[in-house]
């Protein structure tokens, strides 16, 4: 068996031929699915009213060598986010990876996806398509940004370049507001950025609806071509979230923000080169910056 997915098929068949006990074991694990990557046998015989034996020999039935190998399974499923596990139950997952001295392969692993994810978002975005993103924030009469949460700094990040190259961009929320209502002048010559990765932020998803109404433009970024803010959207980008942490990994949008700002500035007329050198000989001036000139 291949996946967490193929175990549970194979005991929705053989559900009915078991003895009683196996019985409720087959059936905690079916009720319990995320609880199996995160939950040793006797955690799970507990669920199921059943002695932890009952557990070890339901995944011999299986075809495991016993329920650690079985647990392995969901463990990497849930890693890689094909298990409904949700945030709690990866938190637990890492944890149960340090009290089994198990680390080093965290890291190799953080670093692996880190490096994929950047890869596989790159290759499958389209240049065209990011060239096009760029005009559409060149042409725009009003640029606003919305990220929330996790991505509230990634916003930030982005408005913040933005500006040093004379070409602002508003991020909303702004403190004490709501999106829907930041965008209430909004008109057909400006445009939106919004980022939300599963499970959608409801407010993010609501102000895009909002500025399609408004008739924006719309650059949406997420992790999912169903996304509801890529669907429709003007530019949609689909990054690869994958990690074996449990919150969302956002390298790869830092990535793909990195890059579509690297497409304004290619973009952008001669002077906003003059614009970013004036910005950063000014903070030499003042002092911001400790050391050398070009340090």
């Amino acid at each position: 068996m291949n996946s967490a997915q193929d175990v549970l098929a194979l005991l929705e068949r053989r559900l009915a031929s078991f003895t009683p006990e196996l019985k409720k074991a087959a059936a905690a694990m079916l009720e319990e699915q995320t609880a199996i990557g995160v939950s040793s046998a006797r955690q799970m015989a507990k669920l199921a009213f059943v002695k932890p034996n009952t557990m070890v020999r339901l995944a011999k039935e299986l075809g495991f060598k016993g329920y650690d190998d079985l647990r392995g399974l969901f463990q990497e499923d849930i890693r890689r986010g094909q298990l409904g596990g949700g945030f709690e139950d990866r938190a637990r997952w890492l944890q149960s990876l340090s009290r089994k001295g198990e680390l080093g392969q965290l890291y190799a692993d953080l670093a692996n996806v880190s490096i994929k994810n950047i890869e596989t978002t790159l290759a499958a975005t389209n240049q065209v398509e990011m060239q096009a993103a760029a005009r559409t924030l060149h042409q725009a009469k009003k640029r606003y940004m919305l990220g929330v949460g996790i991505n509230h700094a990634l916003a930030e990040s982005f408005c913040y370049l933005a500006d040093m190259a004379s070409m602002p961009i508003e991020p909303i929320p702004r403190f004490g507001s709501l999106a829907i209502d930041d965008l209430a002048h909004a008109a057909t010559d400006d445009v939106l950025i919004a980022i939300t990765f599963k499970p959608y932020r409801r407010e993010v998803v609501t102000a895009v609806e909002q500025a399609r109404r408004q008739n924006l433009k719309i650059i949406g970024i997420s992790d999912s071509p169903a996304s509801p803010i890529v669907l429709g959207a003007d530019h949609g980008f689909v990054v690869d979230t994958e990690t074996p942490q449990f919150y969302t990994s956002i390298v790869a949008t830092m990535a793909l923000l990195e890059t579509l700002m690297a497409f304004v500035i290619a973009e952008a007329e001669d002077d906003v080169i003059t614009e970013i050198e004036a910005f950063h000989e000014r903070r030499h001036r003042l002092g911001i910056y400790m050391g050398e000139k070009n340090s």
